[in-house]
């Protein structure tokens, strides 16, 4: 069995995770640049913990400028075995209004701008995002949140817009058409990285807003946003806390496989692959190139 570490990745108005014992901060450089700050260790309870601000500290890096690849490598190569992700976003139903926990199941990614994958040329790899959230990891944040009396609601579909800009009219109507539930600008490509490096990956998604398809909020702006956010940091924590304390000492085997996504799908074969794309693969690949 592999021992239990937990990543959180905090969004917009998530710096920092109170209650962290034993802290102590580490800079990490990977093959693939600098992440987005330096990664805080530490635990709650028994369970050993990583923080990572997805924006850095002082919000400076915007959601198509964050080293996405950069964040889960560095993840990867500490041992990080599940990654939970907590992002603000808006919502296309009247139901998920502002204040609300999305525990969404479901990605669409409306991404462009940005590196999507550890793979490429001289080392092709096809993994599977069907499913892309792992289902014990949800349900733990599902339990955490019954536990504290914290409204939820489990499945969704969060579609990744490019951004910095916020939606269009035109755009979040088409999107509250096609049955999305909420928008945000940073689980793309996050989700597929994590599948890459077989990390079980699981999103809150912190209501802010209704974009702009509700005829009574007909606008967002940053500063309706960060008040949301802001009176939604405590309920955060306290969500996160109560998971991270009744978290299992050993990292559970997923059964949708996020944990060994890579078994099907490398396509190259090893005699094929390029070495120096593999020196940069070291920390993605180490399980299936072992002998």
């Amino acid at each position: 069995m592999t021992k239990a570490i937990i990543g959180i990745i905090g969004g917009s108005g998530v710096y920092h995770l109170p209650g962290l014992e034993d802290l102590y901060e580490k800079t990490v450089s990977t093959p693939w640049g600098e992440p987005s700050d330096a990664l805080r260790f530490g635990r709650i309870g028994s369970t050993e913990v990583v923080f990572l601000a997805r924006h850095g500290r002082g919000h400076v890096l915007s959601p198509s400028g964050i080293n996405y690849r950069a964040n889960i490598y560095a993840m990867k190569s500490v041992g990080v075995t599940d990654i939970v992700s907590v992002s603000a976003c808006g919502s296309f139903k009247q139901e998920l209004a502002p204040g609300l926990f999305v525990l969404v199941d479901q990605f669409v990614d409306r991404t462009y701008a940005r590196a999507s994958s550890f793979f490429g040329n001289g080392c092709v790899a096809h993994v599977s995002m069907a499913h892309p959230i792992a289902p014990l990891l949800q349900a733990r944040i599902a339990a955490a949140a019954e536990a504290e009396g914290i409204a939820y609601v489990k499945g969704g579909t969060y579609v990744t817009m490019e951004g910095p800009q916020f939606s269009s009219q035109a755009e979040s109507l088409s999107y509250k058409a096609l049955g999305y539930d909420v928008i945000g600008m940073t689980a793309m490509p996050e989700a597929k990285l994590a599948r890459e490096a077989e990390i079980s990956y699981a999103t809150i998604a912190m209501v802010t807003d209704f974009d702009c398809w509700h005829p009574d909020h007909d606008h967002v702006d940053v500063t309706t946003v960060l008040m949301i956010v802001t009176a939604n940091a405590d309920k955060a924590a306290q969500l996160l806390a109560r998971l991270l304390r009744d978290f299992t000492a050993e990292h559970e085997s997923c059964p949708i496989g996020s944990d060994r996504a890579l078994d099907a799908a490398l396509i190259t074969p090893a005699a094929s692959r390029d070495p120096e794309l593999l020196k940069k693969l070291d920390a993605i690949m180490k399980r299936v190139s072992q002998p």
